[in-house]
């Protein structure tokens, strides 16, 4: 799914509790593009961060008496091979070869299929046993994503002060707001963002110190015909030009956000180069919204094989992102985990294979459902912020526990929950 237009509803409102649903088989993960819905925000929006994300059936016996008239025989004919010995001794019908083939490879199949998921499940788990170290809470350096009617007319002053009240005792410093979205040509028109100066005002006056990125992205077309297409260097020029458009408009950063993108892809890194130049010149901000990381070696390959747009990156690719940025943000939900024990420890095997490969740096961010949805990528009562927070800070513990650029990420403003915001307070913050 493409969180790269998020649409905001009237009001979120905590949900009720859901029956779990069982994962499907190859399912997994964001916005990155898992592919959950994504929380949709009401007419005129831009759009998100998210991602893309794979099933058995069953086999039926042939009827009483079905077969060729050719294998018919008179009773008298029949022979003791012809007959199967049951326990009080009567004679039962002769299972054909065939129906012992179809059930034997209907077991390996599904002995193929659910073995590995419980490894991994139980892999998972464990990994979310153990105690966090101490200290490893906020380090002031969050930041959090907001949606679209923030610059489009429809916030307000009161708007923006109920924002800095629900925001004073956190640690978010940068705001991500969507700004876009991008042409498929890689332009920006102005009219998507009338009210950035009036907002970006308005939060350095209520909330000194919290910087206001522009969040940009948009559909990659990635070999089809609708989309942004990376691979065309005046597409690039584009997006490019459009950042500095952002730049000259008052906003301090700017964040990228295209989706889906495929691990490896070198035109990305070429776009993020030249944008680094830009951002640079400016004394601004180049953070980005990432893929989640590889849980298994080059699993991203194997996907490819079977989805058109994997959601995963490589460690190696994530590595070569974050040496290019000075912000890279986790899109960690979406993630098709059915247990709140196993989102959690998938959460901290991405914070420790993130912190793996960013440069000290570069400041890392690990995203937070700040949103509910029950769907096959994202089940609602697995992917909490509670465990994403309890995992968040196992992953800096195993890891590295004194990495100071580092912090946490809500996904987004308008969907989120009174629940959300407690469990952020409580298990980050403190």
């Amino acid at each position: 799914m493409e969180r790269t237009d998020p649409q905001e509803p009237s009001t979120p409102a905590d949900p009720p509790t859901p029956t779990p649903a069982p994962e499907p088989a190859g399912a997994s993960g964001p916005d990155g593009d898992g592919d959950g819905a994504t929380p949709r925000e009401p007419a005129e929006a831009g759009s998100p961060p998210g991602e893309p994300r794979a099933e058995p059936g069953p086999s039926r016996a042939e009827p009483a008496g079905a077969g060729d008239a050719g294998d018919a025989v008179s009773p008298g004919e029949r022979t003791e091979g012809d007959f199967a010995a049951v326990p009080d001794g009567r004679a039962g019908g002769r299972r054909r070869p065939w129906v012992r083939r179809v059930r034997r490879t209907a077991l390996v199949l599904a002995l193929l299929l659910i073995v590995p998921i419980l490894a991994v499940e139980t892999a998972l788990r464990v990994n979310y046993m153990g105690d966090p170290v101490d200290g490893t809470y906020t380090r002031d350096r969050d930041a959090m994503w907001l949606g679209h009617a923030w610059v489009d007319g429809r916030k307000k002053d009161a708007d923006v002060t109920a924002l800095a009240r629900r925001l004073e005792d956190t640690g978010i410093r940068d705001l991500y707001v969507h700004s876009g979205p991008l042409e498929h040509d890689g332009t920006l028109p102005k009219s998507t963002y009338p009210r950035a100066r009036w907002l970006i005002d308005a939060v350095h006056r209520e909330l000194p110190g919290v910087r206001v990125q522009a969040f940009l992205g948009d559909v990659l077309a990635n070999g089809g015909p609708d989309g942004l297409h990376l691979d065309r260097a005046a597409t690039r020029a584009e997006v490019v030009r459009s950042a500095g458009q952002v730049l000259d408009a008052g906003y301090e950063g700017v964040h990228l956000d295209l989706e889906p993108l495929h691990s490896d892809d070198p035109d990305y890194l070429s776009l993020l180069d030249d944008l680094r130049t830009v951002t640079r010149a400016e004394n601004a901000q180049l953070s980005v919204a990432a893929h989640q990381i590889d849980p298994l070696p080059e699993l991203h390959t194997v996907a490819g094989l079977f989805a058109d747009n994997p959601k995963w990156w490589s460690q190696a690719f994530f590595g070569q992102v974050a040496r290019r940025v000075d912000q890279i943000a986790v899109m960690s939900y979406d993630t098709a985990r059915p247990l709140e024990s196993t989102y959690g420890g998938y959460v901290a095997q991405q914070t420790s294979l993130a912190l793996e490969v960013t440069p000290p740096t570069t400041h890392l961010l690990m995203g937070l459902p700040f949103y509910y949805e029950s769907n096959p990528s994202h089940w609602g009562h697995a992917e909490t912020v509670a465990a994403a927070v309890r995992g968040v800070r196992l992953g800096l513990s195993r890891t590295d526990a004194d990495r100071e650029l580092f912090g946490v990420a809500p996904y987004i403003d308008f969907a989120a929950t009174e629940t959300n915001w407690k469990e952020y307070q409580e298990g980050w913050v403190r």
